[in-house]
């Protein structure tokens, strides 16, 4: 349905900036997350809060990093909540933000993602 009026962007996108510069500008955005492509298309300030759980370049705030290392040990919200002592609903909510700044689907992703960025030593 939208797909012709897509290719056409593309194609003037591409033909704007030449071939290379489009590829690239094209894989930046594909690593933003959902709010900060929000922000720059609404052409809104995309710099990070200076709250450390709030923060816009897709990096963990520290509350973050602590839930998703514990979804990582497979520990369920209840569990979670219990051990930082904090609501569920609070680590519901840090869990949507950790799939959303990661652009991830699963809570198994998130482990993943815990495990490719776990500091040896």
């Amino acid at each position: 349905m939208l797909a012709p009026y897509v290719e056409l962007a593309e194609e003037a996108a591409a033909q704007a900036l030449g071939p290379a510069r489009y590829r690239a500008e094209f894989e930046s955005g594909q690593r933003l997350t959902r709010e900060a492509a929000t922000r720059l298309a609404l052409n809104e300030s995309v710099k990070p809060e200076s709250d450390t759980d709030h923060r816009e370049d897709g990096a963990l705030g520290r509350r973050e990093a602590d839930v998703a290392r514990l979804v990582a040990e497979g520990m369920s919200n209840k569990q979670i909540a219990a051990r930082l002592f904090i609501s569920e609903r609070t680590v519901d909510s840090h869990v949507r933000s950790i799939l959303n700044k990661l652009g991830f689907n699963s809570r198994a992703q998130i482990a993943g993602w815990v495990v490719a960025n776990a500091n040896p030593g």
